[in-house]
């Protein structure tokens, strides 16, 4: 039976007019008013002891590589990962549901009838690291300098937000305009807040390596820019034995070394001047922890499942660049990537084609449209490839050898009709253009993964290569979207909010440098499935809704997926404890182990 499709009504079950502990997408929440804990939180861990790694995922312009500023809220400069440890919210996600939020700074929020408006109360205790109040103006103020001067990843949701207003001391107002998607708030509300006075004295920019002024349970403490950081654990942490943080982040100081070369990151941890690692790399994984520590017990190798949510790794061909706007253009570059030889030659197997947007997740779509899709589907008849409305779109399979004849011959085939002929061995359009492509890359190990890929369109006539630049080029060029491709990972919420879709495929992200749109992608027909999702009161109707948007992203070509794996690759000094109940949506390690004394005194890193 088909799925109506609503006006929008607000957040779907949620009471106005009352104060509420928490809020989510459709209404459930698991914790009650007044818990004392999340159920993977650990009370009862030790405090103590450093723990130092080699960083996976980062948000905004942070960067894994090296860092020039200590602001990772501003679209410039490259900042260290993990400075949002400083800062508190509003209200904080729980990480074993998929997307309830419960107050932090804010005791509880009350939502106007219009659902438009929405008031926090504040906490008393809340409290800045140099001892001064939090009140609702630095709140108010926080909201409206990210949307003024805030990176574009922070800006586009705030884009409706018309006013923040400090109504007293302890009470704040985010008023919308009515027209933002009605889930928008969850995402808002776990946004940093700054000292005002701090901000006005230091400015907020990306100029200065001068830390702003958080409230959060850790604070910036020694650092050499490029080199390491290091953030020390605030001992009078205001919200230490509050529900929403009670048993997490147990160690007193966390370090960021910074490695350029993977290689040598990696000898780091063989030394143990690093403690926990997450390998990215397949090979290394299968053939590098070979090594005294590994033999002896006092490294382990681990694996640890993945979380439950929406998760896209693959090549991104830039729709900027003209010879790329031409969907057959895409699909033949994508039939010339080899993922059954590279998985078996290069990655010992380790991976599993990806073909969705929404990959492991249930909005990925799966072969002809369901009843509850096809109404909401010829809606769009005309409007989108018609790919779209057949079987879902699947990366092609290849016959392992490297150079698949029959993939190739369709690229070439797909080029020629597109307008591609070729002159001294080089495809060239009816303008003497001559069609290329480069890779962007910051790491050197693509140079060898993908070496495959670029000879198989150079073998095709394509002018291909891939261009190696450090960590700060390929981030002011990726931000810029001075590239024709490059590979990107995201994680996408376990229940994808309207603001990440816009960031991704929306048409009003196409310009807006900073933004996750490193396709360029500006179709009408995708804002309107974006806006139908934003409007979604049920998770059947949202889960619909994505579905067909899957379909038509992988009808119109614009990444390449590339692949995914089961779990975490995780090795680690046997130096740490942690909970056997890690939560199912998000794994920050940092927060949630600890350092074990007894075993460290073990392995001889007491």
């Amino acid at each position: 039976m088909a799925v109506p499709f609503l006006p929008r009504q607000g957040l779907a079950n949620i009471q106005t007019g009352a104060p509420l502990h928490g809020l989510s997408a459709f209404g459930d929440l698991k914790y009650p008013e007044g818990f004392t804990r999340f159920d993977y939180a650990s009370p009862e861990a030790p405090r103590g002891g450093v723990f130092n790694f080699q960083p996976g995922y980062w948000f905004f312009n942070q960067n894994v590589l090296t860092f020039n500023t200590l602001n990772s809220f501003v679209r410039t400069g490259d900042a260290p990962p993990r400075m949002e440890l400083c800062f508190d919210m509003l209200m904080t996600r729980a990480y074993d549901e998929p997307d309830a939020i419960y107050g932090l700074l804010a005791e509880t929020v009350t939502v106007s009838e219009d659902r438009n408006s929405f008031t926090f109360k504040l906490r008393p205790e809340a409290r800045f690291h140099d001892g001064t109040p939090l009140t609702a103006e630095d709140v108010a103020h926080s909201y409206m300098l990210i949307k003024e001067k805030g990176h574009p990843q922070l800006q586009l949701p705030l884009a409706e937000l018309e006013r923040a207003v400090a109504e007293a001391p302890d009470s704040v107002r985010l008023e919308f305009s009515g027209r933002q998607a009605q889930r928008n708030i969850l995402g808002v509300v776990t946004y940093p807040v700054f000292s005002r006075a701090s901000v006005e004295k230091n400015g907020f920019d990306s100029s200065r390596l001068v830390p702003l002024l958080g409230s959060g349970p850790y604070k910036v403490g020694r650092f050499s820019a490029g080199r390491y950081i290091e953030y020390d654990r605030v001992e009078d942490y205001w919200a230490r034995d509050l529900g929403p943080r009670r048993g997490f982040n147990h160690f007193d100081r966390i370090r960021i070394d910074f490695y350029r070369d993977r290689n040598a990151g990696f000898e780091a941890f063989k030394k143990g001047d690093t403690l926990w690692r997450e390998e990215f790399t397949a090979r290394t994984w299968a053939t590098g922890y070979d090594f005294p520590a590994i033999r002896e017990g006092r490294v382990l190798q681990v694996g640890i499942p993945s979380e439950k949510r929406p998760s896209l790794y693959g090549l991104v061909l830039n729709q900027r660049r003209e010879q790329f706007r031409d969907a057959r253009v895409r699909e033949a570059v994508g039939l010339c990537f080899d993922f059954e030889w590279t998985n078996r030659n290069l990655f010992y197997g380790a991976y599993t084609r990806s073909h969705s947007f929404f990959q492991n997740s249930p909005y990925m779509a799966e072969g002809l449209p369901s009843d509850a899709e096809r109404p909401l589907l010829e809606r769009f008849r005309g409007d989108v490839p018609e790919a779209a409305f057949g079987e879902a779109v699947m990366q092609p399979v290849s016959d392992g050898t490297g150079r698949d004849r029959k993939n190739l011959r369709e690229a070439r085939r797909l080029l020629t009709e597109a307008g591609w002929t070729p002159r001294d061995g080089i495809l060239h359009n009816e303008k003497g253009t001559r069609l290329t492509l480069e890779y962007l890359v910051r790491d050197e190990i693509f140079l060898r993964t993908d070496a495959g890929f670029t000879e198989n369109l150079r073998a095709l006539g394509v002018d291909a290569s891939i261009r190696l630049v450090d960590a700060s080029q390929y981030q002011s060029r990726q931000v810029g979207f001075d590239f024709d491709m490059v590979s990107m990972a995201i994680g996408l919420d376990p229940t994808p909010d309207v603001d990440g879709l816009e960031q991704l495929f929306h048409s009003r992200s196409a310009g807006l440098e900073g933004s996750w749109n490193l396709s360029g992608t500006a179709d009408p027909a995708i804002d309107e499935l974006i806006g139908i999702a934003g409007k979604a009161s049920t998770r059947e109707e949202l889960t619909v809704t994505l579905k067909v948007l899957d379909r038509v992203l992988r009808a119109r070509r614009e990444w390449i997926p590339n692949w995914h794996a089961a779990n975490h690759r995780v090795a680690h000094w046997d130096m740490f404890g942690y909970s056997a109940e890690k939560p199912d949506y998000f794994f920050p390690v940092e927060s949630l182990w600890w350092y074990d004394a007894e075993k460290a005194k073990a392995i001889g890193k007491a």
